[in-house]
């Protein structure tokens, strides 16, 4: 038997059964899931300073557990003294084990650590069951050493779901835990 992330076996057990019976679905396979998580981090300044996609790199390794990918622009424009294939940010994406072990983490590590957290703001849907969250600091994640920080930056994440709605999307990513405003999560 495979070891399976405490998220993932909950999907399983408890927010598949309670989905289906929630949107009266003909078949489990409707189920919305979670398919993929996308970290993405734009660096503007890196056109100047190198080092910051080289500290982006370190920062999302220790905040995904994977190496991410650097990111390059796709045309030259004078004004930003940027040029075609130079690096300008960083991007990784978690899938399977990954993904619910990140989620796990954000959920119960990262978001209660923001300053003054009220919840997240349903408004990041895109109308297609996908889900995005700007965090405006990065070292609200654990895995970041704050001394070792040069510069304050945020982040993207993107959660893609199976979900053809907003709606079952919303109500997934709920049953994950996630603090939606106005929304307190029960306890497990």
């Amino acid at each position: 038997m495979s070891n399976e992330t405490r998220l993932f076996k909950l999907y399983k057990e408890e927010l598949v059964p309670k989905l289906f019976k929630e949107f009266n679905f003909t078949s489990v396979m409707q189920v919305p899931k979670l398919e993929k998580i996308v970290l993405n981090r734009g660096v503007g300044e890196a056109v100047s300073d190198k080092k910051l996609i080289d500290a982006s790199v370190e920062e999302f390794t220790q905040i995904a557990g994977q190496k991410p990918v650097v990111t390059l622009s796709k045309k030259s424009i004078s004004n930003f003294k940027l040029r075609d294939g130079m690096p300008i940010g960083v991007k990784v994406t978690l899938r399977k084990d990954h993904m619910y072990e990140f989620l796990d983490r954000l959920i119960n590590a990262a978001l209660p650590r923001v300053r003054d957290f009220r919840g997240i703001p349903v408004k990041g849907f895109d109308g297609r069951g996908n889900f995005t969250l700007g965090v405006k600091e990065q070292i609200i994640f654990p895995e970041i050493n704050v001394d070792k920080i040069s510069k304050i930056q945020g982040l993207d994440i993107t959660f893609v779901t199976s979900a053809p709605t907003d709606e079952e999307a919303l109500a997934l990513l709920k049953a994950f835990g996630m603090p939606f405003q106005g929304f307190e999560p029960k306890k497990s």
